[in-house]
Order: C-alpha cells, then sequence, then structure tokens
C-alpha cells in the first residue's frame, strides 16, 4: 500500500504541470458557453468585458503587490502611457471585440480562431526582424508551412460556413435562445474574431519589448486589466446610454463575470505563469488547442449547439499548422537554452530573445 501510495505521488508530481494545464484548458473552454449564456440573456459583452477585468485587476492585486514588491520597477509617466496603449490594442479593443463576435458566430468558431494568434505573431515578428528565419532549416521550413496552413484554415472558416452536422440527440444542458434583436451574421462575426487576433498579435510584441523595462508580470497584468477595464468602461458608456444596463443581479450575469474574472483572467493566468517556469513556453501553448476540441465536444454533444463543416475543416487546418509552427519553435527555444546555459557557465549575461 506505501509503496502505491509512493508510486502515485511521483506520478502526479511528474504529470502535474499537464494536469494543470488540462484544467485550465478546460477552464478555458466552459468560459465560451457561460458567456453565451449572458449575452443571450441580454448582457452587452461590452459590460462583460469591463466588469470582468475590474474583477481580475482585483483579484491580482494583492499577488501583484506582496510577490513583486522587491523586483517591481518604478513606474514612470512613458511606461504608464506604454502600459495604456498595451490596455488598448490587448483587453479594451481587442477582446470586447472577440466577445462581440460570439453573438454573431458559434462558440466553435471563436474558440479555433484564437490558435491563429500564434501564427500572426510569428509574421509581425519576422516583418519586424524580432524573429530569425533560415528558410534552409527544416524548422524554419515548418514555421512558414505551419504558418500558411494556420491562415488557409482561417480563410476556410471565414468564409465558407457549410452545411451543419446533424446532432446524435437533444442538449442535454439548454442554453436560453438568442435575443430577437441579434441576427446571426457569420461574416461579421469572423472578420471580428480576426481583427482581435491580430491585434493580439501585435500586443504580444510589445508586451515582450515591456517587459525588459518593466520586468515584472503580475504587476504589468494587474496594470494592464484596470486600465483596460477603465477603457472598456469609458467606451461602454458611449454606447449603452441607459443607466439600468450597468446594473446586473444574482444571475448568470454576474456568474459569468466573476467567473471570468476569477477563473480565467486570474487563475488560469497563475497555472499558466507556473507551467512556463517549469516546462517552458512551448509547452504551454502546445496545450491552446485542447480548448478548442473541448469546446467542440461540449458544443456538439452537451450544449446542442449547431457544428458547421466549414469550422470542423478549418479547425483542423488551424490546429495542424499551428503544431508545425510549434514545432519549428521548440528549436529556438533549446538554442536560447543552450546559449543562456553557456553564457552563465562563461560568467556572461544571458543574451535577452523575444518570447513570442
Amino acid at each position: 500500500m506505501e509503496h502505491k501510495k509512493s508510486c502515485l505521488l511521483i506520478v502526479c508530481k511528474e504529470f502535474k504541470p499537464h494536469i494543470l494545464m488540462f484544467l485550465a484548458q478546460v477552464g478555458c473552454a466552459l468560459v465560451y458557453f457561460i458567456t453565451e449564456a449572458s449575452f443571450n440573456h441580454g448582457m452587452s459583452p461590452f459590460l462583460y468585458v469591463t466588469y470582468r477585468y475590474f474583477v481580475a485587476a482585483l483579484v491580482m492585486f494583492p499577488f501583484a503587490y506582496f510577490l513583486e514588491r522587491k523586483q517591481r520597477p518604478k513606474l514612470t509617466f512613458a511606461l504608464f502611457m506604454e502600459i495604456f496603449v498595451l490596455s488598448l490594442i490587448g483587453i479594451s479593443a481587442p477582446i470586447n471585440m472577440y466577445f462581440a463576435s460570439l453573438q454573431y458566430t458559434s462558440p466553435t468558431l471563436v474558440a479555433s480562431m484564437f490558435n491563429i494568434v500564434a501564427s500572426l505573431t510569428f509574421i509581425i515578428a519576422v516583418a519586424l526582424r524580432y524573429e530569425a528565419l533560415d528558410i534552409g532549416d527544416p524548422r524554419g521550413i515548418a514555421k512558414v508551412i505551419g504558418t500558411l496552413i494556420s491562415l488557409g484554415g482561417v480563410m476556410t472558416m471565414t468564409l465558407y460556413k457549410g452545411p451543419p452536422m446533424r446532432n446524435l440527440w437533444g442538449p442535454l444542458i439548454h442554453i436560453q435562445g438568442k435575443n430577437g434583436g441579434t441576427e446571426e451574421n457569420w461574416l461579421k462575426g469572423s472578420l471580428l474574431a480576426v481583427t482581435s487576433c491580430v491585434l493580439l498579435s501585435v500586443w504580444y510584441i510589445m508586451q515582450a519589448s515591456t517587459l525588459k523595462r518593466y520586468p515584472a508580470q503580475l504587476s504589468l497584468t494587474s496594470w494592464m486589466c484596470f486600465v483596460g477595464a477603465v477603457q472598456s468602461a469609458v467606451f461602454t458608456a458611449i454606447v449603452q446610454h441607459h443607466p439600468s444596463a450597468w446594473f446586473i443581479g444574482f444571475n448568470i450575469d454576474l456568474w459569468s463575470t466573476l467567473y471570468g474574472g476569477i477563473v480565467v483572467s486570474g487563475l488560469v493566468i497563475y497555472v499558466q505563469l507556473w507551467c512556463t517556469e517549469k516546462k517552458g513556453p512551448v509547452f504551454v501553448t502546445m496545450t491552446t488547442p485542447l480548448c478548442t476540441v473541448l469546446v467542440a465536444i461540449l458544443a456538439y454533444f452537451v450544449f446542442g449547439e449547431k457544428l458547421y463543416l466549414g469550422s470542423i475543416i478549418g479547425a483542423c487546418f488551424v490546429i495542424v499548422g499551428l503544431y508545425l509552427l510549434l514545432w519549428g519553435k521548440e528549436g529556438d527555444q533549446q538554442v536560447h537554452t543552450i546559449t543562456k546555459d553557456t553564457s552563465n557557465c562563461n560568467g556572461e549575461d544571458p543574451v535577452e530573445l523575444c518570447k513570442i
């Protein structure tokens, strides 16, 4: 019995990052359905983003304040303006677009679209010379082919909806139907999701640069959540003229906001940071497509959502392309590790590379 217990502990310890990242992707998958139910109930996506990131800022602030007291640099006006721009292109604008697209499409398409962020980031990084590209190397070729396949998948999802797949049975859990004022518009929703992914890709490039001057990840995340929430609140105040729209009761609107702020924008970020430290960024990124698979399974088998052929074909292309790109990126990670170890042995500072 003692031997079995010790073996179980060893296995749990060995696969702890894998288990945590699986649970994180489950948490991310559920947010699509909870927010969809909230939007169908009548909550504005802009109000949801505003409240969600205020909650996230409150959750992250204590960790940032106490854990990074010694490493947090002084916040200058120039740094604050940089955080303001980061919040605009990384939270308030893209996240509002991202969740607004959920009103016009489906959770499966929106979750699938997020997988192209890595490919778009790679293209922008190469264009700005943040990323090296060696066409003569097999991994360099894999990056190019993977990027092209992912973009082809996105084009398929955007331009080809296809016939709906026949449901095997009725929904096990019912989500309230869409509001009469919101009509499904596949192209509009797809374009919103793609624009959101482009902005997030630019944000990742800028964030890597900002972290060199403000190397406090939790503090930077807290600031971006707070500033992004304020920006979103200003935009929401412009489009929402009725003060009553800002009040939410003890219903799905409140629970979706708390779930998104605490679980997805709080706990999941912490898990990703911990797993990045233990297993590296490539490992964390490689689990991202799992969210798409979980969303598709839950949408079709549990919630009875329509699953379209174009979304299935496009999602498969996007995931295959993403893994090809990540395989090419894994070589960069190994080179970075070797360079870091060599530099440390020579008593020199390791070379700083942009982490995509």
